[in-house]
């Protein structure tokens, strides 16, 4: 869907970059329609995808088991910072100049997970997947545990927040752990295939680290913190991305 008034080239470009995409991971386009609609300011795209089921089946969000180790790919917060470098150039070039926003940006371009779920499956005895999108990680975590009828404890010193999306948090006041992760991906795994899965993602330059444990007590849902003391992690109703964007600066 497209703004009034957008010319044949937005169109074109943007097919050309579904192409390109669609190529990269092995699958093909099929059908569709384009439109000008009322109200837009910016393209939207809208897909649907459908695929077949495999001998080895799929993994789903349900299957973590006590005692499953939960790894973390790439770090927390990833398509939040994206957005915010995006949306709000001006006052972050402002605060930290040119060259941080330009790796800030860089983040939208991490969001997709497809390699590292599929060198994490590859590796055997995953329990359950699950991409933490709107809610960050700290939604990811509860959704995957309430699917799976589970709790959880995880370890804050072994979150990756990475350095851009630090300082974009704390600009903003908001917790990185809440906003938008589209790019990260949870793993849960026997601990011993926990160890191979991160193993094998930093061979393909993927970051990835063990970052708690599943818990049989549904209840439990614990973020430890780096001096040790223990918080309730629970499942809030908006992504912190939107509290960012709501706040006047400058």
């Amino acid at each position: 869907m497209l703004p009034e008034g957008s010319g044949e080239n937005v169109l074109l470009t943007i097919c050309r970059q579904m192409g390109r995409a669609a190529k990269k991971i092995g699958v093909s386009i099929v059908g569709g329609h384009s439109e000008t609609t009322p109200g837009l300011n910016h393209p939207v795209v809208i897909g649907f995808a459908a695929g077949v089921v495999g001998r080895r089946g799929f993994v789903s969000c349900s299957g973590a088991r006590p005692g499953g180790k939960i790894v973390l790919t790439k770090g927390v917060g990833i398509e939040g910072t994206g957005i915010l470098a995006s949306d709000r150039t001006g006052l972050l070039a402002k605060r930290f100049g040119r060259g941080f926003l330009s790796e800030a940006r860089k983040f939208s371009a991490m969001t997709s997970v497809v390699e590292d779920a599929l060198i994490a499956f590859n590796s055997g005895r995953v329990q359950a997947m699950h991409d933490p999108t709107e809610g960050g990680v700290a939604g990811g975590l509860n959704e995957m545990a309430t699917a799976s009828r589970t709790g959880f404890r995880v370890y804050e010193d072994s979150i990756e927040v990475a350095p851009e999306t630090e300082k974009v948090c704390k600009f903003f006041k908001v917790d990185p752990l809440r906003l938008v992760s589209s790019g990260s991906l949870l793993v849960v795994a026997e601990e011993k295939s926990a160890a191979t899965i991160v193993t094998r993602l930093r061979r393909k330059g993927i970051r990835a680290a063990v970052i708690g444990e599943v818990l049989s007590n549904r209840t439990r849902r614990i973020l430890v913190r780096g001096d040790g003391r223990e918080e309730n992690l629970p499942l809030l109703c908006a992504d912190e991305l939107w509290a960012a964007l709501r706040r006047p600066y400058g």
